[in-house]
């Protein structure tokens, strides 16, 4: 059964078209600026072409969302091009995963089913390298140890850029040195191995206080960057959340 699954964050919106529990075309727009319902019926529609899907092809749509202003609009433009009611998913949706705080954001929990789901019998953290920086931990069992928030490392890195007149725009990317000798390689040393610090230092403490070795997957916008760079992380997946929300959705049917 094809489903399209869509998380909505902060930044961005991402899609993915599964077939039953594989994800074939995952594609991503703008969260910012926000859009009318026509406007995302538009360009949802002209994406659609572009991978040519077949809107009657889909039999199920699931959103997760931490805007709840786009919430609305998003599910209003899917009715109009599919004319099917799409499954919200959030953190009361039942799962295997004890979500333990009802200030869970909807994407923290949807990695923890993600990864309770898919890697058994272990205890496991997530990171989530999106508009926030998020470290999740979830033990065998299903519940939930605890969560660490911090600054994304784009947020910092558009915050350092418009607080500074010289500072320019920089592609986030490894540098050939740590110690730089021209701006660009300053800073790019700064953001990468700065919070690649924060992020192992992040995993150490966790494996710490839970008195374990965890199984680190990391996802999120900028992951790609920093897992080839660490043997802590032991696996990238920027569809692990879609991943989550896709398996709250179908188990609203059990």
């Amino acid at each position: 059964m094809n489903s399209i699954v869509i998380n909505i964050g902060n930044s961005n919106i991402r899609f993915g078209l599964f077939d039953d529990d594989n994800c074939d075309i995952s594609w991503v727009i703008n969260t910012k600026p926000y859009r009318t319902t026509d406007e995302l019926y538009a360009q949802m529609l002209m994406l659609y072409q572009s991978y040519k899907i077949e809107p009657l092809d889909i039999k199920k749509i699931i959103i997760g969302s931490v805007v709840p202003q786009l919430t609305k609009v998003v599910s209003a433009a899917i009715k109009k091009i599919h004319n099917i009611a799409p499954i919200i998913v959030d953190r009361t949706t039942i799962s295997d995963v004890v979500a333990q705080s009802k200030q869970m954001g909807t994407d923290i929990y949807a990695n923890l089913v993600a990864a309770h789901q898919m890697y058994p019998n272990r205890k496991k953290i997530v990171l989530d390298f999106g508009t926030a920086l998020t470290a999740s931990c979830v033990d065998e069992q299903g519940e939930t140890l605890g969560v660490i928030i911090a600054p994304g490392i784009v947020t910092s890195l558009n915050s350092l850029i418009a607080q500074t007149a010289q500072l320019p725009e920089i592609e986030l990317k490894k540098p050939k040195t740590v110690l730089g000798l021209d701006t660009v390689s300053c800073m790019q040393s700064g953001m990468v191995y700065g919070f690649l610090g924060m992020v192992e230092g992040f995993i150490d403490r966790i494996n710490e206080e839970v008195q374990d070795d965890c199984f680190v997957i990391a996802t999120g916008g900028v992951s790609h960057v920093y897992k080839p760079l660490t043997d802590k992380i032991h696996i990238a997946d920027r569809l692990h959340t879609l991943k989550g929300l896709y398996f709250l959705g179908m188990s609203m049917n059990e």
